[in-house]
């Protein structure tokens, strides 16, 4: 399946909620979602309540209707009291590599 639309994101949780973002972001509804072709998280090795996402998808209308859902929704609201400030968001469309946990 081809990835038409990405982006990578770095949020920042308030001190020592790190572990709960993950979390939430390890069981995101998109992980499930066919169009959803790569769904990464990572965190930073220095500050463990920085969160890196990277997220491709088969088009950016696919992606916006599927965050118009309530499932994505829920994750969004259950994110935001865990978050400081607002996340960085930059345009990036996952081309290959490798990925094993």
């Amino acid at each position: 399946m081809n990835v038409n639309h990405g982006f990578h994101a770095t949020m920042t949780a308030r001190p020592g909620k790190g572990d709960e973002v993950v979390e939430l972001l390890l069981a995101a509804p998109s992980l499930t979602h066919p169009d959803c072709v790569v769904f990464l998280v990572g965190r930073s090795a220095a500050d463990p309540d920085t969160i890196h996402v990277t997220e491709g998808w088969t088009s950016p209308e696919v992606h916006s209707a599927f965050f118009a859902t309530a499932p994505a929704e829920a994750l969004v609201a259950a994110l935001q009291p865990l978050l400081e400030g607002e996340s960085a968001y930059t345009d990036e469309v996952p081309v290959g590599g490798k990925a094993a946990f």
